[in-house]
């Protein structure tokens, strides 16, 4: 299946991307000073990762602040596994999605990241630690991180129920999905899920056709119908996954979809043309079709959002001068700099207090308070992604993360899942 890119929210020049000094360890562990530590040798980290997370301006601007080089490993979500399990000596860091780690953590190959080395711990937002937002409970069906966010000790391969030194991930980017729709060809209210499946839209909606995030999309679909409410849309039995592929499978064969889709463009093509009014979007696809100048919006829906986090972890293996200069990376990447970078991409950043530093009041506003734009909003390319006046879809960062009803997550019958999924496709 070929892997999908999820582009960070302006399309940066080249390529797709989803998604400041650094204090050195004492010997006692205490975060300290700004020494430039590796200024005397190379040190490379290996990072590990799909490419849509591994963005050149953001290695070659920590080679600039501390002489550590990043050399990315480009490989699929489902090979970042795969490496994590079977080879953990082939990197120095891996970002992978919070979902992954109940395949991985069990192998003993990833070590609990040492909290008392991160200077900003205490400072990643509570949606991981919590999963709260603003003091709200969010949904956590599916793989919600604050499920598989701490471990019981530095060498365990078993998941803490409660918030200890050791952290599985340190979140990378994260966001929440929902439907993107045409407003200016459906010219009515959208606020459902149970819209994808409108009879009224019959040849015009299109699907992810990635079978572990499609089916959640599709379980949000039959719990807005009002066909069946899932103790877990994250973790389905044998039947809930029959009775939700019947559902897609009888609107395929009524003629409902004018596509699956498995790739960005695709999905913007879709859109673009006016072939699809109503689909599974990623939020940086709707920009890019509005970066043309076509109606195209984000909609939030009275159901909540789909979420995903992806986090960066350390191999066992890593040990020495390497495992400094991981620290060290991962201790710059949430001091600012970065988290500003993806906040302009539409993504959110672990820390918000330092990316908030990084970024002018108007950007923030936009971007995370749900304010109209007080100037044109510019990508970090420097291109406009909204004019002046414009308000972001779904509003604020809290009425965005804070909307959400459910997770990414492999289910206990993923194999049973994904061939009941292809039956869908081949119908």
């Amino acid at each position: 299946m070929t892997e999908p890119v999820r582009p960070a929210e302006p399309a940066a020049p080249k390529s797709e991307n989803r998604r400041t000094l650094i204090k050195c360890v004492t010997a006692a562990g205490v975060v300290t000073g700004f020494p430039y530590v590796h200024a005397q040798e190379k040190v490379v980290l290996r990072y590990l990762g799909t490419a849509v997370n591994q963005d050149k301006a953001i290695g070659d601007k920590f080679k600039a602040d501390t002489g550590i080089e990043i050399q990315y490993i480009p490989v699929t979500t489902d090979d970042v596994t795969k490496r994590a399990v079977t080879a953990p000596n082939s990197f120095d860091l891996i970002d992978t999605e919070y979902f992954s780690l109940k395949k991985i953590i069990p192998t003993g190959n990833l070590m609990g990241i040492d909290s008392k080395r991160i200077k900003n711990a205490d400072k990643i937002t509570s949606l991981f630690t919590k999963g709260e937002v603003n003091g709200k409970k969010v949904g956590d069906q599916g793989t919600a991180p604050k499920k598989v966010m701490f471990l019981e000790g530095g060498k365990s391969k078993t998941f803490a129920k409660s918030p200890t030194q050791y952290m599985t991930l340190i979140p990378t980017t994260y966001n929440a999905d929902t439907l993107g729709i045409r407003p200016d060809l459906i010219k009515r209210p959208i606020e459902s899920w149970k819209e994808l499946l409108n009879p009224e839209f019959k040849g015009k909606a299109a699907i992810l056709n990635i079978p572990s995030i499609g089916i959640m999309d599709a379980a949000m679909v039959v719990e807005a119908m009002g066909i069946y409410k899932y103790p877990d849309k994250g973790n389905m039995t044998r039947k809930e996954i029959d009775l939700t592929i019947k559902t897609l499978i009888d609107a395929k064969k009524a003629g409902q979809f004018r596509s699956l889709w498995k790739d960005f463009n695709e999905s913007v093509n879709l859109m673009a043309s006016g072939e699809v009014v109503i689909q599974s979007m990623w939020s940086p696809a709707v920009t890019k079709v509005r970066s043309q100048g076509i109606a195209c919006t984000y909609q939030p829906l009275k159901e909540g959002y789909r979420a995903w986090a992806a986090g960066f972890g350390l191999p066992t293996t890593l040990a020495g001068k390497k495992q400094d200069a991981a620290y060290e990376f991962i201790n710059w990447f949430l001091d600012g700099w970065a988290g500003a970078y993806l906040n302009r991409q539409g993504y959110y950043s672990a820390v918000l207090e330092t990316a908030q530093a990084k970024m002018e009041p108007y950007e923030w506003a936009y971007w995370m308070e749900g304010k109209p734009a007080e100037k044109d909003i510019k990508a970090p390319d420097g291109s406009v992604l909204e004019k002046a006046g414009k308000v972001r879809d779904g509003g604020s960062y809290n009425d965005r993360m804070g909307g959400i009803a459910c997770w990414n997550a492999v289910m206990d019958e993923n194999n049973y899942m994904v061939q009941k999924w292809n039956e869908f496709v081949a119908a």
